[in-house]
């Protein structure tokens, strides 16, 4: 059994999902790959542990502390390559950015073969099911280039902006 409760940030509605003791999914409303890969209903809990820690964990965000992505039992649904990208992800810095291309580069290095696909590595990103908390707005073209964000490129630039990021190396152009 699954179960969901909503958690409203300062850039917007959140749905938490959890099988009762872990996260499974924190997507914003509306978002692209919403509830992606859950594919059963999802039972509305306000009061399971999980989501009391995932929003407080949330709140302290918000409010420029810097919790630990350890705090939270996390269990993100994908393949082994995803899930290897992912916890790439959990690994950045608040307040720092890696490239696609430094992620496949380390990708590589872990499966013993000379590169990998940095488009590869994207789509994985993308389909982060965790948002903010696996930390997929971190990372940005190698070129400086912000590229997409499932939950909206101006959240990946808000999200940016309140870790402190410097903006001016960046930028963003729409296809």
């Amino acid at each position: 059994m699954l179960y969901k409760t909503d958690y409203i940030s300062p850039l917007g509605k959140l749905m938490l999902a959890s099988d009762g003791k872990n996260l499974l999914g924190a997507w914003f409303e509306n978002q692209k790959y919403f509830c992606d890969p859950v594919n059963e209903e999802m039972i509305e809990n306000d009061n399971l542990q999980i989501f009391k820690d995932a929003k407080n964990w949330l709140d302290r965000y918000f409010a420029d502390e810097k919790p630990d992505i350890s705090e939270l039992a996390l269990t993100p649904c994908g393949n082994d390559f995803r899930q290897a990208v992912w916890k790439i992800l959990c690994e950045i810095p608040y307040g720092e950015v890696t490239t696609y291309g430094e992620i496949a580069k380390e990708i590589a290095r872990q499966r013993g073969i000379s590169k990998m696909s940095a488009q590869a590595v994207g789509g994985a990103v993308g389909h982060n099911p965790v948002s903010i908390i696996i930390p997929c707005h971190r990372v940005v073209g190698t070129n400086g280039n912000l590229t997409g964000y499932a939950g909206g490129i101006d959240t990946k630039i808000k999200l940016l902006e309140h870790e402190k990021v410097d903006m001016s190396k960046f930028f963003y152009r729409q296809n």
